[in-house]
Parts: C-alpha cells; structure tokens; sequence
C-alpha cells in the first residue's frame, strides 16, 4: 500500500485493490464519516476534513459555510467548526459533518483547491443566516474581500430568496459589514465598540504630517477626535516589528493621536470596559 496524501472512499479504494478492509480499520487510517477514511499521518485539519466531506457530495451537492470560507482562503473559523456542505438528502449529518438543504445557482458555486464550493458571495450569504450576528459580520467582511462585493451585492443575493430560514438576519450584516477590515479580529474589535453605542469608525485610515507625509496607516480611525484603535496581534519586544511600532506609535503621538490598542481578551472577554476608554477619549474631542 503506497502512501495516501488526502481522505479517501474507503468502499472505491477496496474495490479497486489499493487497501484492503483490515487495513482500513487498523491504526494508518481514522474514519472521518460514512466511508471516509483519513490517512493516520494527516492532521485532520478544517480543509483536510472539507476535502473528506466532498467525497460525500461530488456531483450532488457543494462544500459550504465555514469549509467554503476554509478553502476560498477566510481564516475565519471557529477551531471546532466542523466540515459542511449542501447536498440532497442522501447526504445525512453525522459526527463532525453539517449538511445543509439549500437551493444554489449556477452563479452561486466556484472551484477551489479543485473543489466546488459555494462563491464567496453565496458563503457570506449562508454564514450571515447560519452564525451569530458578530460571526455573520466577520464573515461578510472577509468574504467580501476575497470576493470583492460589498453590502449591495449580498442585499441583491438576499433578493433571490425572499422565504429563506433566518433571512432576517441579512439586513443587520449588511448594514454592518465593512469590506476594509484586514483580519477577522478586527472586525470583531470594531463591532465591540458600534454595538455599544460607539459611532462607526473610519477604517484603514491615513494620517498624514503637516506636510502631507505619510505617517501610519490605522485599523479603525475617529479623525475628528484624532483618536485611533487598533488590534494587538502577537507581538514581541526587541525585534524589528515592535521597534517599528513603537518608532510609529511615537509619530502619531506627536501628532496629537491618542491611539488604543486592543487585545484578544480587550474585545473577547472584556468589550465593555474597552469601549468605555473609547468613549471616554471620544468625549475630550467631541466632534
């Protein structure tokens, strides 16, 4: 038996000789669903599991929501989101796998890692129905930049559906989303503070110098007040990036910039005292 590099359909593999039943069962191989077989050296990643539940739906059906997201490239999924598809129902949920009764269109489907998985488009229009608010937001902003729509689009998908289950939701994504968010957690920074009354931000803002020179680039920008907000990503003193943080944190202070920085715990754990210090940098310059 040659090493395999993806999931396999164990019952194709035996008829064809390439295993045999006791090797399936044995230690080199991990079911994932009905018939699918992992290799043991593979690490059942979100997009390895994708791949398995495909095997189920070829030619019947698409991978989707958060495997969709997975494969078109949004990093978006929870650690424990288990692999989904829409397919007819021959396809049954099990342990680890969501299948999902769905209407798609020609225009609603794409290939991706030689995959048909929804569009980006059709993905934001299903997380946005399928997941809380904020997670509906995160979402549609990372989508949307992959898939260069924005809010009219998803409106205009919403349309095609008028009775479709949760559609209700599709209008407070729309009205939130912002396409110009680079990360799924600053996404959920900016909606930790609009969800609590802030005013909406200016996101990916330039500030300049007096002279028009080009100073720093911020997350999420309220230039009235030359407040800024920004999510921590893991950084480490001493090496090049802090030092240039630091060097840039510097400028916009000169500037008269008062600039938050956000951690994971900030917006996770803690969004309400951190949207007090905003609000309290915001009443100093009202606008």
């Amino acid at each position: 038996m040659g090493e395999w590099d993806a999931p396999l359909r164990g019952s194709l593999a035996v008829s064809a000789g390439l295993v045999t039943k006791g090797q399936l069962r044995g230690p080199g191989f991990r079911r994932l669903f009905s018939d699918i077989y992992l290799p043991a050296h593979l690490v059942p990643t979100l997009a390895v599991r994708s791949r398995g539940a495909y095997l189920l739906v070829a030619g019947r059906g698409a991978v989707a929501g958060y495997s969709a997201a997975e494969l078109l490239g949004a990093r978006i999924a929870p650690r424990d989101a288990d692999a989904e598809v829409v397919a007819d129902r021959d396809v049954r949920e099990c342990r680890g796998l969501r299948v999902h009764r769905e209407r798609l269109a020609e225009d609603e489907v794409e290939t991706a890692a030689g995959l048909v998985v929804t569009s980006a488009l059709r993905t934001a229009y299903d997380l946005a129905r399928w997941s809380s608010l904020v997670e509906g937001v995160v979402a549609a902003d990372a989508l949307g930049r992959i898939g260069r729509f924005g809010p009219s689009a998803l409106i205009g998908l919403a349309a095609r559906y008028p009775g479709a289950r949760w559609c209700r939701r599709i209008p407070l994504v729309v009205e939130l989303m912002d396409p110009r968010a680079e990360s799924a957690m600053e996404t959920r920074c900016r909606l930790s503070l609009v969800l609590r009354g802030l005013p909406r931000p200016e996101l990916q803002y330039r500030v300049c110098d007096e002279l028009g020179d080009h100073v720093a680039w911020l997350d999420m920008a309220y230039p009235s007040a030359r407040a800024g907000v920004e999510f921590d990503g893991e950084h480490h003193q001493n090496t090049p990036t802090f030092r240039a943080d630091l060097a840039r944190h510097n400028r916009l202070a000169a500037l008269g910039w008062t600039v938050l920085r956000a951690s994971a715990a900030d917006v996770l754990r803690d969004p309400d005292r951190f949207a007090t210090q905003v609000r309290a940098i915001l009443r100093r310059h009202p606008a």
